[in-house]
């Protein structure tokens, strides 16, 4: 197939970044012709599988759901733009796509202004809804809630990561017709369990060959001198816990932070957002935060930690950082809502009876997750390896990248 992969943000960091950089690779490698476009200025970085890419004539103006800074750009989240200024988005990409055709398929990500964008370019088309634009664009605004039900009316098919999100979707544009659940994917290739020695000397390799980031000026830049930093931290063999992702309120690492006062165990904090300065001010002493890191680094990260918590307090399309986590060897801990819950059973339906409870705890509760954190913490090393097999192979059966890319081009075979 010719497919033409729109995403109208960057390649690196957040989930449908991922998301996208993902589908592009196994599609390229499984044979399709595959055309990404997207607003990322250096595609090169990333393993696409030889995809061509596009990077579309938008202006300055980026819509967002959640306001970032985007070098080049002014961010403005979506429900602050005007009519104008939407259609002109729009009609800017979906000339770009229309340039590429013709194409068996256009695969949108994002109700909006996925939709939208590959309505307009009169092609056969598909859309994936993330969690982002229900819950932070459309709930609540009527008008971007039937403007996605028209955007969705004539694609052949739309795509949800969860049961909890196609019972979002329904409650803020009415009921979809033609809607698959296919959860994101995990690289069980590039996570994988690592020996600690080996581990610890890849991921100090990945972050000398991090660019300058003087003074931690550019917050989607690892942090300068991470390599030392780390290198300190993880010298000896402890008890050690993982976040990655947002720093934002929404994703509940002050809860995860607030538990860790009362667990024996160091953490290393991974992300960006307006809430790290408040973030570091409540964190235990023992917490290294790192600024964003990419894939290159949390493959080799992931395998040093023992349990990596997913605290967010606001739903979740799906638990890509568990899934990811549980593919290299850390026991995923999640708040128990929305997608994450359904990450969790998938995992503890591999875990031995009496442990099942240890994949989730009650949403915001710092003192739940702390005495599942010690539980999990205090399990003896073969314990321990047992579960960290089964969760393996609980995202190699489930989650595989390979497998939800062929089962989101089967609507269109």
């Amino acid at each position: 197939m010719r497919i033409l992969l729109w995403h109208g943000y960057l390649l690196g960091g957040t989930g449908s970044n991922v998301y996208t950089r993902a589908l592009a690779r196994e599609w390229s490698h499984a044979g399709h012709k595959v055309v990404v476009f997207s607003q990322e200025p250096s595609p090169e970085q990333y393993d696409l599988g030889g995809a061509e890419v596009v990077r579309p004539d938008i202006g300055r103006l980026l819509p967002v759901f959640v306001l970032d800074r985007y070098e080049g750009f002014d961010a403005r989240r979506l429900p602050e733009l005007t009519k104008a200024e939407r259609e002109r988005y729009v009609a800017a990409n979906a000339e770009a796509l229309r340039e590429h055709l013709p194409a068996d398929l256009v695969f949108a990500n994002h109700v909006l202004l996925g939709g939208p964008v590959a309505a307009a370019s009169g092609a056969r088309y598909g859309v994936k809804a993330h969690g982002s634009e229900l819950e932070y664009a459309m709930r609540g605004n009527q008008e971007l809630s039937a403007w996605g039900r028209e955007a969705l009316a004539g694609a052949e098919a739309v795509f949800v990561g969860s049961e909890h999100i196609r019972d979002v979707l329904e409650e803020l544009v009415g009921h979809v017709d033609r809607v698959h659940v296919v959860p994101p994917g995990v690289d069980v290739d590039e996570f994988v369990p690592i020996p600690r020695d080996e581990a610890l000397r890849r991921l100090l390799d990945e972050s000398r060959a991090d660019p300058p980031n003087p003074g931690n000026s550019n917050e989607r830049l690892p942090d300068e001198g991470n390599a030392e930093r780390l290198e300190a931290f993880l010298a000896a063999d402890e008890p050690t816990v993982l976040y990655f992702g947002k720093l934002m309120h929404n994703k509940g690492v002050h809860v995860l932070l607030e538990a860790l006062r009362d667990v024996d165990a160091r953490a290393v904090i991974v992300g960006f957002g307006d809430h790290r300065s408040e973030l570091e001010s409540l964190a235990p002493e023992r917490a290294l935060f790192t600024g964003p890191l990419e894939h290159r680094h949390l493959a080799q990260l992931i395998p040093l930690t023992d349990v990596t918590v997913v605290p967010s307090i606001f739903p979740e399309a799906f638990g890509m950082v568990a899934a990811e986590a549980a593919a290299a060897g850390s026991l995923p801990l999640v708040a128990n809502h929305s997608g994450l819950a359904e990450i969790a059973a998938g995992v503890a339906a591999e875990y031995p009876e009496a442990d099942r409870d240890l994949t989730s705890f009650a949403s915001g509760d710092a003192v739940d997750l702390a005495e599942k954190l010690r539980r999990l913490l205090a399990l003896a090393p073969g314990e321990r390896d047992e579960l960290a097999e089964a969760a393996r192979r609980a995202v190699v059966t489930r989650w595989s990248w390979t497998g939800v890319s062929q089962r989101l081009l089967e609507p269109f075979a």
